[in-house]
């Protein structure tokens, strides 16, 4: 299955991080010119405001506390990446990866939970997610190698969507039973927080920058198509 630009770390990288900063050095050594990374757009946006966030909008200050590490990590990651000017430095933030080599798949894990119903929605499954299929994160990779363009960019499908919405959708894709639902008391009470979070209150993220900067459009453009035809 990716901005405050400020970073925790005072520019020194922690542990986890030091195959970015690693990378980035050896990238000076051998004189490339562009440097594309990894980020995630979902979960990281603050849980305040409306559903769908731009990348101008801040990462979230109070992760619950099993997101932590990867939060700080994506920061140091975003940080020293957009300060590299010398190497066209760019960050995509993709949305969660569906279809052939994924998890989320005809045959993956995912959809093995949901066809045994243990993927419940949560209270009013309110948490947005934002999705991409993996061919479109392939041709926007290269959109991104290709382009002189730098900074932080969602690179998402069109239809960031809650919980209650794309679930029952898999599951009539896969033709599994409609999914359960469990009261939000209740699953505060068995769940670790961050997956109850996760359905319930995470924000998605908006691609219309990614597409007018770098001309790219996704061939599936909603996920809503992506689960019938695209999940392999």
């Amino acid at each position: 299955m990716t901005c405050e630009t400020s970073t925790p770390f005072s520019r020194r990288p922690p542990a986890a991080d030091e195959g970015t900063a690693n990378l980035i050095a050896a990238a000076r050594a051998v004189g490339t010119k562009r440097f594309v990374a990894q980020s995630f757009c979902g979960w990281p946006y603050a849980r305040v405001g409306g559903p769908i966030k731009s990348e101008d909008d801040p990462l979230d200050p109070t992760p619950p506390a099993a997101l932590r590490k990867t939060l700080d990590a994506i920061r140091y990651l975003e940080d020293e990446v957009n300060s590299a000017g010398d190497l066209g430095g760019v960050s995509l933030r993709y949305g969660g990866f569906y279809g052939p080599g994924t998890t989320l798949r005809r045959d993956g894990s995912m959809v093995e939970q949901v066809r045994r119903r243990r993927f419940p929605i949560v209270g009013k499954g309110s948490g947005v997610w934002s999705f991409i299929h993996i061919s479109d994160v392939a041709s926007a990779t290269v959109a991104a190698v290709e382009a002189d363009v730098t900074g932080t960019f969602n690179v998402v499908d069109d239809e960031p969507a809650p919980v209650a919405a794309w679930l029952p959708e898999l599951a009539r894709a896969v033709g599994a039973k409609p999914p359960r639902r469990i009261p939000a008391f209740l699953a505060r009470l068995v769940l670790p927080e961050h997956l109850y979070v996760m359905m319930t209150d995470i924000r998605g993220g908006s691609n219309r920058r990614f597409k007018q900067e770098f001309g790219w459009k996704p061939s599936f453009s909603t996920w809503r198509d992506g689960f019938r035809r695209g999940l392999g």
